[in-house]
């Protein structure tokens, strides 16, 4: 899917407006967040979102990464960049900036500032 660049964040990013066609939940409340370079142990492939695997950190903590974001090295993965999991929870209507997108999701920011990834069969583009 390409989105045509409407504007940019303070930051010179790219951004895109969207609006919520379906409403979700976040289903984790303490997502993995994770820094470039980190280590973490590599599972299994999702089997709806394919291009996301399960990691685990050494501390215990698990989640989903985009495998985009890994250098695989066997059974562990190396961050090639910071990534942060957590999910927007949104609401049918809910106008949203995504700042990027992977594997089906976008990294969106809604109107009172706050970021987290939206499946991007939850919004349309206008």
């Amino acid at each position: 899917m390409t989105i045509p660049s409407t504007d940019t964040t303070a930051h010179g990013e790219a951004s895109f407006v969207c609006h919520v066609t379906t409403a979700r939940v976040s289903a984790y409340p303490d997502p993995l967040i994770l820094a470039a370079s980190e280590q973490v142990t590599l599972g299994e492939n999702d089997t709806t979102w394919p291009r996301f695997v399960w990691c685990t950190t050494r501390q215990g903590k698990s989640g989903w990464v985009p495998a985009a974001y890994l250098d695989r090295q066997g059974t562990m993965g190396i961050l090639l960049r910071e990534y942060d999991a957590t999910e927007l929870s949104v609401d049918v209507g809910e106008e949203l900036t995504i700042l990027d997108k992977e594997g089906g999701w976008f990294w969106c920011a809604n109107h009172d500032g706050q970021r987290g990834w939206v499946p991007a069969e939850n919004v349309v583009v206008p």
